[in-house]
């Protein structure tokens, strides 16, 4: 192995210790994510630093996975606090902050009941077998059917690609587990042909991030709700980008006014540490017993202490406000951008601080690219849009920069793909 010297000026140590790294990355790690061109060495807030220094402004949060931004100090101080009293143990044994955790998500929701994981993947993965064993509890076997929707995305677990609509997350894994079908998202009528009394549950993105900041219609949630209902199914909201507090709401079915029978997090949950949580009500909050379902690492002390540390500061410094507030700014602004370039900016979408640009034209990976080459930070969706995931600390003059960091980028592409 190479060593370093340290002989060297710090930039040069730097810049050799990065591209040792990109050696290590490439030649050992297996090849499931195209990395872009910067290594981040340090975050606070809604800043990144990358290996040589330079400075980033973050508007994707790790996708929507620091919430309350990077190594926020009370998030910090809980995490380290929690390191030097008690890591670990298993979970056949009672931890105090997991249930003070359990207690304080029961309290801010509509559910009863809490099981915990390491990730929005196992989340779902619970939900979907909790639907199947109510389904079976309740002496319907043939009932195990799950209708989702097009164009979402409910994790990589193999179950989980097969809930999502959509077949290039699919592609090389069949044969996929039987069951799983897919409406277009919105389309009531579509949804009402597919579910029947075979329907163990529906599961449903309240706004569809992957596939594109989509938010469902109030209509549409309600139909799903009523033909739950009406079907003995349990309706399952996939909430985990869009929960703590990302659209203004704590959750996002809370814009609706519809209650779904079980609910799924991460993402937001740590603030950077894996956690993620399935929340149940009534009969689906009874259905799994010792024995059915289980984690080895799932609300550990210290992914407890993280996501009660996020919970603090959401509630403390009204970050629920401050999505609302900040991302109507924000909103006002990629307005303005697009009357200034209508032949490239399409209409901004999405709720709180969980947005999207729309483009008129399939340049979205070259702004995304331009971006972070200008020192901001977003995430290209396909070829048309631009999904911005900041953390909910922001401000607006941090999205008054964003915006006109984005607007330069948009400038320099135009100049670019016109010649």
């Amino acid at each position: 192995m190479t060593t370093i010297t340290k002989t060297a000026s710090a930039a040069a140590v730097a810049a050799a210790e990065e591209e040792q790294a990109r050696v290590w990355d490439a030649a050992h790690v297996m090849k499931t994510y195209a990395r872009q061109p910067v290594t981040f060495v340090r975050g606070r807030g809604a800043r990144l630093w990358d290996a040589r220094g330079k400075e980033y402004l973050d508007f994707l949060a790790g996708i929507a996975v620091c919430s309350v931004g990077h190594c926020h100090p009370r998030l910090v101080a809980a995490v380290q606090e929690q390191a030097a009293t008690l890591m670990h143990v298993s979970n056949l044994y009672l931890t105090e902050g997991q249930a003070r955790l359990a207690r304080r998500l029961i309290e801010l929701s509509d559910f009863e009941r809490v099981f915990f994981s390491n990730s929005g993947a196992e989340a779902n993965e619970v939900a979907l077998k909790l639907a199947r064993k109510r389904a079976k509890a309740f002496g319907r076997p043939n009932k195990f059917r799950i209708v989702s929707a097009l164009n979402s995305f409910h994790g990589r677990t193999i179950a989980t690609i097969t809930a999502t609509g959509q077949p290039k997350y699919q592609k090389g894994f069949e044969p996929l587990p039987a069951g799983f079908s897919y409406v277009p998202f919105n389309d009531i009528a579509a949804l009402k042909a597919a579910v029947s009394g075979d329907t163990a549950a529906i599961l449903l993105e309240p706004i569809q991030g992957e596939g594109g900041i989509l938010p469902a219609t109030r209509e549409y949630l309600q139909a799903a709700r009523e033909l739950a209902d009406r079907n003995d199914a349990l309706l399952i909201f996939d909430e985990v980008q869009t929960g703590m507090g990302r659209t203004g709401r704590m959750w996002a079915y809370q814009h609706y006014g519809v209650v779904p029978d079980v609910m799924t997090l991460a993402k937001g949950l740590g603030g950077g540490f894996p956690i993620g949580a399935c929340l149940a009500r009534g009969d689906a909050a009874e259905t799994l017993v010792p024995g059915d379902h289980g984690s080895t690492f799932a609300g550990s002390p210290l992914a407890a202490s993280a996501a009660n540390a996020v919970l603090d500061v959401i509630a403390d410094e009204e970050l629920q406000a401050n999505a609302r507030r900040v991302g109507a700014h924000l909103v006002a602004r990629l307005e303005d951008l697009r009357r200034r370039h209508p032949h490239t900016v399409g209409p901004a979408r999405g709720v709180g601080l969980m947005l999207a640009v729309g483009l008129t034209r399939p340049v979205a990976r070259q702004i995304v690219g331009a971006c972070l080459d200008a020192g901001l930070i977003v995430n290209a969706i396909g070829d048309d849009t631009i999904r911005m995931l900041p953390p909910l600390t922001i401000t607006e003059g941090d999205a008054d920069a964003a915006v006109e960091t984005l607007e330069k980028a948009i400038v320099a592409v135009a100049a670019v793909t016109a010649s």
